[in-house]
């Protein structure tokens, strides 16, 4: 059994379209780290469930925590219901408020958009107080940080919602040339399985692009210049110190963010040229250490004093 008598921690949860991450602090011990795959074809009934699992294994295997900080890649309104999230369809019209009351019942909780929290992280991470950040994944998520906050406003920002092309392909969300319909994972994979004309995974791609073979180059490259595109646009817009690119998919391809940072480049102009392009200094977990941060922002924890590990 873990020693209750310490201080009690905060956690972070990431939440995917395909996985949940989950990251506990608290000084003076080890972190506990965690990751899990979402039921296969599963409702948000059965969703919740796995991740009740979860947090009862992390109470008997780690202790309790005080605050709990939720990163989301869904849509919710000011209430703090889910409107909509294709990544899991059936989290539509889910209390998430109500449903975070019934997995921590005393805990302080608090929800925000998966790239806000990622884009405050990574700046944080960097020393640098105006960042553009994109994590590219299951989809493209994004956000912005100014003067050292993130960007104000009534909703998140929506970068993978650019519109790059607007003959492209259709995204999730229903409209045409989504950077997301372009650049995401799937959108990559996709694009090099039909080049290939064979099923593609993730490491078929990458070996593919190690080796050089046409269909993997091709796949990439269309979806790095349309996350330059969005980089450049970014630029003129708000004049970033640097846009960042994360994200489990880009952190898996070592030579994606170096070919968005030379097509970014090649897209400046006289007077304004494109951001510097860099890699997220937290690879994937860039939303899952913004969430910690949210958390302990709740209970006014102090930070362990070890710096957070690169992965």
């Amino acid at each position: 059994m873990p020693d209750r008598r310490g201080p009690v921690g905060v956690l972070g949860v990431d939440v995917g379209g395909t996985k949940v991450a989950l990251r506990a602090e608290a000084a003076g011990r080890p972190a506990y780290d965690r990751t899990f795959r979402w039921p296969h074809g599963a409702d948000a009934t059965a969703d919740l469930a796995a991740l009740a699992a979860e947090v009862t294994r992390l109470r008997d295997v780690w202790g309790p925590v005080g605050a709990v900080g939720v990163a989301m890649p869904a849509t919710t309104d000011a209430a703090g219901a889910v409107t909509t999230w294709p990544g899991r369809p059936s989290w539509a019209g889910l209390d998430l408020t109500d449903a975070l009351n019934r997995l921590f019942p005393g805990a302080a909780t608090a929800v925000a958009d998966d790239g806000d929290l990622a884009a405050l992280a990574e700046a944080r991470h960097a020393g640098r107080d105006d960042v553009v950040y994109l994590g590219v994944g299951t989809g493209v998520g994004g956000g912005v940080v100014l003067a050292g906050r993130p960007l104000p406003g009534r909703s998140s920002a929506e970068i993978g919602h650019m519109v790059v092309a607007l003959d492209g392909p259709r995204c999730d969300c229903g409209r045409r040339g989504c950077l997301q319909s372009v650049a995401s994972g799937p959108a990559t994979l996709r694009r090099a399985a039909a080049a290939r004309g064979a099923e593609v995974s993730f490491d078929d791609l990458r070996d593919g692009l190690r080796e050089g073979r046409e269909w993997a180059v091709d796949a990439v490259d269309t979806s790095c210049r349309a996350l330059a595109a969005a980089v450049v646009s970014l630029g003129e817009l708000l004049d970033p110190a640097a846009a960042i690119v994360g994200g489990g998919f880009a952190a898996g391809l070592p030579g994606l963010v170096p070919l968005v940072a030379e097509h970014a480049l090649s897209a400046g102009r006289p007077g304004r040229p494109a951001p510097p392009v860099l890699p997220a200094a937290l690879g994937g977990l860039s939303s899952l250490h913004g969430a910690v941060e949210l958390a302990r922002s709740l209970s006014a924890a102090p930070a362990p004093a070890s710096p957070v590990p690169t992965p």
